[in-house]
């Protein structure tokens, strides 16, 4: 059946115009207040026609002194050029803080909702029941790990997950020019979709040469375009960047096994003699790339590899920020809806980052938008709590990394194992 037919009674319509409503409550009043002041920065640079990647004063553009010290733009292009088309949009015409804010969220929501359709998509495809497809659809419609880390924070690693999940849906049905170009936008957003890669060449090396070079050879090309192209054609100096170019392997803590960097350095930079840790995920991903060879024949492996890729990434890095986790929380929905993977593994995915953001503080920071007091009120009550609060976040991440490395012996297990 088809599968709007099947999501489109009325207490479906309800149900999404909820999620819809909720989350627009959540992007117009919350905001992280650190990311959301970058990208409400970068809007305006991008859209008055600056480079985004050169640190500015704009305390006085937004009449907040928190934008005096604010650093650069940390991602590739694409997510900045969207948000300079916003704020050319909104900010420039109606400057007004908090639609501002509202209108940053936006295309997130509807990654938010696209990536529930896109899942249930795919379930209605492979035949599962429809009472399952439907508790998918709503899982991610109200999931609050979710919710919290894209529509109230700001980020927007759900449009990561969905290009990526699309991508690799479109390569199982033996498409190669289109997955080739939305892998190439998922990874140019946040490059947190690399080990993708690893996964699709290990799957199309097993078909033909041939297919592996077209993908690659489209794949390539739409790099260049969505990331070196934007500095050509808008003039944007590349330099803060190349000079840079090592930053994400030079930090450590969030939910990785570095965390305790913080608690201990009061730093989140890597002390000297520690450097390699930053690039630890190299040789762990060859080592997960070799694991997956003769694997692939289902599209629940793909799935199943993406998985692991992507897990052994995140469990290797020296960084990890808890945002990070929706890229695989739609492969995991799909997994657990189709018994390959148990509940309590999705349960995991997302309850133990839930958590680690609340002692981590990222939560009270939503309210920098609309309620600054309280947030500032709230930070400061948990600073007479440090040391308990890091010893339960450190806590939380080491059951997290116990978690995640069961998932990923779990997905190379041989189907007949599962």
């Amino acid at each position: 059946m088809n599968l709007m037919k099947r999501l489109s009674t009325p207490q479906d319509k309800k149900l999404l115009s909820l999620s819809i409503g909720i989350q627009l409550v959540l992007a117009f009043f919350l905001g992280h207040a650190y990311d959301i002041r970058i990208f409400m920065a970068t809007g305006y640079l991008v859209g008055t026609g600056q480079n985004p990647y050169l640190a500015q004063d704009l305390s006085l553009i937004f009449h907040n002194n928190s934008f005096r010290g604010i650093t650069s733009f940390g991602y590739p292009p694409p997510w900045s050029l969207i948000l300079g088309l916003i704020y050319f949009c909104t900010y420039r015409n109606v400057p007004n803080f908090l639609l501002y804010n509202l209108a940053i969220k936006v295309p997130i929501i509807a990654a938010n909702v696209g990536l529930a359709y896109l899942v249930t998509h795919i379930m209605n495809k492979f035949g599962v029941e429809e009472n399952i497809l439907r508790k998918a659809w709503a899982f991610l419609l109200f999931n609050p790990f979710l919710l919290c880390t894209s529509s109230a924070w700001g980020q927007f690693d759900s449009a990561v997950a969905l290009f990526s999940l699309l991508s690799i849906l479109l390569l199982w049905e033996g498409k190669l020019v289109i997955p080739g170009i939305l892998l190439a936008l998922a990874i140019s957003l946040k490059p947190t979709a690399i080990p993708l890669t690893l996964v699709v060449f290990i799957y199309l090396s097993g078909i033909s040469a041939k297919r592996t070079f077209l993908f690659f050879a489209v794949f390539t090309v739409s790099m260049i375009l969505f990331c070196v192209a934007p500095f050509i054609l808008l003039g944007w100096n590349p330099t803060i960047i190349l000079q840079h170019w090592n930053a994400h392997f030079t930090t450590g803590g969030g939910l990785s096994f570095m965390t305790f960097l913080e608690y201990t350095e009061w730093s989140y930079q890597l002390p000297g003699q520690w450097w390699f840790l930053g690039w630890g995920w190299i040789p762990a991903l060859g080592l997960a790339a070799y694991a997956m060879k003769g694997k692939i024949n289902r599209f629940e492996d793909l799935l199943r590899m993406s998985v692991a890729a992507v897990l052994v990434f995140f469990l290797c890095r020296s960084w990890l920020s808890e945002t990070n986790i929706n890229l695989i929380l739609p492969f995991v929905v799909i997994l657990a809806s189709t018994n390959i993977v148990d509940q309590y593994a999705l349960t995991t995915i997302w309850c133990l980052p839930l958590l680690f953001s609340i002692f981590n503080l990222s939560i009270p920071q939503l309210f920098f938008p609309s309620m600054p007091g309280v947030m500032s009120s709230i930070i400061k009550l948990a600073d007479e709590y440090t040391n308990m609060r890091y010893e339960i976040r450190t806590l939380i991440v080491i059951i997290w990394l116990g978690a995640g490395w069961l998932l990923v012996l779990h997905c190379f297990r041989k189907p007949e194992e599962i």
